[in-house]
């Protein structure tokens, strides 16, 4: 297959799984979809790279991670927000439907260190192993359990998360 077209057809596919990563990595829905783009600009220059890498998620996942942390140095924070909310795309999901369950997990997430909202969001939302998560991150995967420990302890206090369960939550055997 022709590279052009494999990235392509990679890119597509990959495309959803990265922006909403962006978003749970604290991005605005504006700000994912541009850290994405660059993130598969940078992709598609190193195509060669990407493809041959042992691991391609996480290699990806790295990348991305990468982007955001260098976009937020430079960062310019005169943006303002508009009343007018832009038309949405055809054929997508209603932007308002779980609006409450969203905005939950938002602050929920928000409530995270930077560190263990990324691991979060790498290992359960990406779906990425503990190694791909580490490599991802460029920490042991012990540090991967560490912080997942510590985050799902602090997801499971948070009171935005409260309201979310449909009944006690269930308690693991001792």
């Amino acid at each position: 297959m022709d590279p052009d077209t494999e990235f392509a057809s990679w890119a597509e596919e990959a495309w959803p799984a990265l922006v909403r990563s962006a978003v749970f990595l604290g991005c605005r829905l504006p700000e994912a979809e541009d850290l994405v783009q660059t993130t598969l600009a940078r992709c598609y220059s190193a195509w060669a790279k990407v493809r041959a890498a042992d691991n391609r998620d996480a290699y990806v996942y790295r990348m991305l991670v990468n982007g955001l942390r260098d976009s937020k140095r430079r960062r310019w924070w005169g943006e303002q927000a508009t009343e007018v909310l832009p038309e949405g795309r055809t054929g997508a999901r209603d932007p308002m439907a779980d609006v409450d369950t969203a905005d939950a997990i938002h602050r929920a997430m928000a409530g995270l260190s930077k560190v263990n909202r990324d691991v979060v969001v790498l290992r359960y939302f990406a779906q990425l192993t503990e190694q791909q998560t580490a490599d991802a991150l460029g920490v042991p995967p012990g540090t991967v359990k560490s912080r997942l420990s510590r985050a799902l302890a602090q997801l499971a206090a948070d009171h935005h998360l409260a309201d979310l369960s449909d009944g006690p939550s269930p308690r693991r055997a001792p």
